[in-house]
């Protein structure tokens, strides 16, 4: 077991932070089709464009572009409602369920890049309840790669970023936990090329399982 491992899976914490997409759903497929068909509109290579809109804030993702005569905002509202429109095949990463319904309601957030009404959709489809903290792109007035997000959700919990374990599948998001001051375990499920990263890694939530000590503090077991 490597030091970057062994770290996730030895020390305990008093809250989980999930990004939604890529982290414990998959939901690429979906948003490849709704972000290929705008790219594609506005002539943009879309091979090249692709790779660059995950984990971001649709409206972060279209004002890097500095497209002329596009409007951010308006085109990011047009692009959540075709998103909602469209969860086909939106689903739940191995093991995941399981996983979030293990941990106490009040240890754990969503902390996503999507709008609020997109995040309901999404994690409708995967078959995942809504958590009873969740903070969406609305809530925050910068978005990943920016820590204001995962500082939001750790408040939500009580708690510390330092005090939390960020899950994360994206270098944006990755950056933002570690900006925030947290903890960051990469989940690998949905990756077509490996990420560089010291941070712990782990595919999916098949063979593992979270531990609740006496006190309430978290952490991940493999499971026997």
């Amino acid at each position: 077991m490597s030091d970057a491992l062994s770290s996730a899976f030895t020390k305990t914490y008093s809250g989980f932070l999930f990004d939604m997409d890529g982290t414990i759903i998959n939901s690429i497929a979906a948003a490849e089709r709704v972000w290929g068909n705008w790219a594609r509109g506005k002539g943009l290579d879309v091979e090249k464009f692709m790779p660059t809109m995950h984990g971001k804030r649709g409206v972060d993702t279209i004002g890097q572009l500095n497209l002329p005569g596009v409007d951010p905002v308006a085109e990011a509202l047009e692009i959540t409602e075709a998103e909602i429109a469209d969860v086909e095949g939106v689903v739940a990463l191995p093991g995941a369920v399981d996983f979030l319904a293990s941990l106490p309601p009040e240890r754990w957030a969503i902390v996503t890049s999507s709008p609020y009404r997109l995040a309901l959709a999404r994690l409708d489809a995967a078959g995942i309840p809504v958590p009873r903290f969740i903070v969406t792109a609305e809530d925050v007035k910068v978005g990943k790669p920016d820590p204001q997000g995962y500082i939001l959700g750790a408040q939500r919990l009580g708690l510390s970023p330092s005090e939390c374990l960020v899950f994360e599948d994206v270098l944006a998001g990755v950056k933002a936990g570690e900006a925030a001051g947290a903890d960051v375990l990469i989940i690998t499920a949905t990756h077509s090329h490996p990420i560089e990263t010291n941070h712990t890694m782990l595919q999916n939530y098949e063979n593992v399982r979270a531990h609740v000590a006496g006190e309430g503090l978290l952490s991940i077991l493999r499971k026997d």
